[in-house]
């Protein structure tokens, strides 16, 4: 299951971080179409979602694809998987930063293509193999009573 994938590492926080402290730290899988919340304070992101393209922007979706809960404008991947802009404006729906209003930006960290093998299926385009058995039919790491 090795293959070479394109990750992007995102930050998202305010024009002025030493104003507003609220970030979050992205891991966007563009061979997957699928991200990750790796670090936050103060946005309420879900811990993982797909992505969605469009032409101006990169939507970060909840599990369910048609929500979006974020946009990501001027990023926008290329057939190749390469990006252009290296920041831009994140966009948020109103509820999900109640009672503020800030402009949100988003930060190119890290491009990632390096060979990898995935740690779980979530990230795998092949289905894992499952879990093998233990004498007596019972599966590792699961407590039988």
């Amino acid at each position: 299951m090795d293959a070479i994938a394109m990750r992007l590492t995102i930050l998202i926080n305010g024009p002025d971080p030493t104003v507003n402290h609220d970030y979050a730290v992205l891991w966007l899988d563009l061979d997957e179409q699928r991200w990750s919340r790796e670090a936050h304070s103060g946005l309420a992101l879900p811990e993982w979602g797909e992505l969605r393209q469009t032409d101006a922007s990169t939507l970060l979706c909840s599990s369910s694809p048609e929500e979006p809960v974020c946009a990501l404008l001027g990023l926008v991947p290329d057939r190749h998987n390469e990006v252009e802009s290296a920041d831009g404006v994140a966009s948020f729906p109103a509820e999900a930063v109640p009672g503020r209003r800030t402009d949100w930006h988003w930060r190119l960290q890290a491009v990632d293509r390096s060979r990898i093998r995935a740690a779980s299926a979530f990230f795998a385009s092949e289905e894992m193999p499952p879990l093998p058995r233990s004498a007596g039919g019972r599966e590792p790491g699961r407590v039988h009573r």
